[in-house]
């Protein structure tokens, strides 16, 4: 048996439960509220919303323009992905009281193995109420006889509540679904199904298998199986979705070109990215430099690096080299900076072409702590004094395999 535990609107609740515990009266998840983006300079993304202001019909992923024009009088907080690994960790280390047997989905979802548990659904129900009355926020708990089963429960009403979806449950509770709604199948693959004539899981579910072979390859076989249930892999076994690495970028006020202007860009995004690598204790062995120019043309280079990073300088430093090896000089609209392949910031080898990693890393620390402590503002970079640049530029999510926000096709 398998559990889901999601959390409801995470980052909000998250927020909201720690404002709670600091004294404050007014609980953000009660008022058109939301998290993400510059709530100052209204730039950015939503990246979640409370449930009132969701009946504003404001989604997550749209524009902080766009959702203030649904709702002006909406509250809208920074992001504090410190803050949010920290509630996470807490999360996980209370779900290993119920089973050792935990893996992490992404940052707000984890699947636990339960074993052949008798009463599996007043165990889940226990666990929610735990959640909530230890940590502060609620989740959705979904139970299943497999991860796949499990996690389409957790996603039926919320929030706050226990769901299940056993292999007898199928047809009631599944089948009838949009097909747009079963994991794995998102808006281009539900285009093609819809011209195909499957319009629910169910249709997806008596679907020729050929045929669907036919039409998507392997992915087709996939949802195939997905539609009827079928799913199979284990805890120990079903790593594809860990956190690959962190990235951010920003779309600029306007086309720039000025070689300046740009290199301050760069150091306000290094400063971002590197500073959510830090939060989750982690090092990165590649880098990725991209842009958009203004006839919306990208760009992308990628490389190895000799040795591990995650000091501010250094990212710096290296997104400056990859940035000028690829740029052609072209006015730009968008630039980014993406980290991957990961790995544990508790040891490092080190270059002798390269700097002094240790110095700088201790030098990160001290100003994270100031950050973490009185926010973001408290310290910057003297070249950012006068400019019009954010000192720390960017705030989504840790890409998960780019399954977070892409795991539909």
């Amino acid at each position: 048996m398998f559990f889901h535990v999601d959390v409801n609107s995470a980052y909000l609740s998250w927020e909201a439960s720690y404002r709670l515990m600091r004294g404050e009266e007014l609980d953000l998840r009660t008022i058109p509220s939301a998290i993400g983006g510059n709530p100052e300079k209204r730039r950015g993304i939503i990246l979640a919303k409370s449930m009132p202001a969701k009946a504003y019909g404001i989604q997550t992923g749209e524009t902080l323009v766009t959702a203030f024009s649904k709702c002006r009088g909406l509250t809208v907080v920074a992001p504090n992905f410190t803050l949010y690994q920290k509630c996470s960790a807490a999360l996980t280390e209370l779900l290993k009281s119920y089973t050792p047997k935990v893996r992490a989905f992404s940052i707000d979802e984890s699947f636990l193995d339960m074993g052949s548990v008798k009463e599996p659904m007043a165990l889940a129900d226990q666990l929610r109420q735990e959640v909530e009355n230890t940590l502060g926020f609620t989740v959705n708990v979904g139970v299943g006889p497999n991860k796949l089963l499990a996690k389409m429960a957790s996603d039926f009403k919320k929030p706050n509540r226990v769901h299940s979806l056993f292999y007898e449950e199928i047809p009631q509770k599944m089948w009838p679904l949009p097909v747009g709604e079963l994991f794995m199948v998102g808006r281009k693959t539900q285009e093609k199904l819809l011209l195909m004539g499957i319009e629910t899981i169910g249709d997806l579910a008596g679907a020729d298998a050929q045929l669907l072979y036919r039409t998507m390859k392997s992915h087709g076989l996939l949802i195939h199986e997905y539609a009827n249930g079928r799913e199979f892999s284990s805890i120990e076994s079903y790593s594809p979705f860990e956190a690959k690495g962190v990235g951010n970028s920003t779309t600029l006020p306007r086309d720039i070109e000025d070689k300046e202007l740009l290199e301050l860009y760069l150091l306000g995004i290094s400063e971002m990215v590197s500073f959510r690598l830090r939060a989750i204790n982690k090092m990165s062995y590649v880098m990725s430099i991209h842009y958009r120019d203004r006839n919306f043309k990208t760009r992308r280079l990628q490389r190895k690096l000799s040795a591990p990073l995650d000091a501010t300088p250094s990212i710096y430093k290296q997104a400056k080299l990859l940035f000028y090896e690829l740029w052609e000089k072209e006015p730009l609209r968008q630039i980014g900076i993406s980290l991957s392949e990961l790995v544990g910031n508790q040891s490092y080898e080190q270059s002798f072409l390269d700097e002094d990693q240790e110095k700088l890393r201790k030098v990160d620390a001290t100003i994270d702590d100031l950050r973490n402590r009185y926010g973001k503002q408290i310290i910057q970079r003297a070249s950012f004094l006068y400019a019009p640049v954010d000192p720390m530029i960017g705030g989504v999510g840790e890409d998960k395999n780019d399954l977070i926000l892409t795991s539909k096709l």
